[in-house]
């Protein structure tokens, strides 16, 4: 036996955390595949980031690969910077129809 019993306690359990997180990750797509409007498909990819970092991470420590915790640290970039850019367009989105309504409440009261 090459390894001590602390060792494949932590194995069974990162097995497990890899898991629950594939699972969840399962979940999250069906959020943003069925979610009733944009802005939670927006949280939702943000969560799909966030547990890929987690899925990334237990395959780093699993596998025994550090430089896996490159690319958890790359994904979680991108994803955050994805999160902006999808909250910036739909901040513009939004704002044609709040313009709208400013100008009609400015014609409303020039009337």
């Amino acid at each position: 036996m090459s390894g001590s019993w602390s060792d494949m306690v932590l194995a069974v359990c990162v097995s497990i955390a890899a898991f629950v997180v594939a699972a969840s990750i399962v979940c999250v797509l069906l959020r943003v595949l069925i979610g009733p409007s944009r802005a939670d498909r927006v949280v939702a990819l943000d969560l799909l980031a966030i547990c890929i970092v987690g899925l990334v991470a237990c395959l780093a420590m699993i596998d025994d690969v550090p430089a896996l915790l490159d690319v958890a640290l790359a994904v979680s970039v991108l994803g955050f910077l994805a999160t902006v850019g999808f909250a910036r367009y739909l901040e513009r989105a939004d704002e044609p129809s709040a313009a709208r309504t400013l100008d009609s409440t400015a014609t409303d009261r020039e009337a």
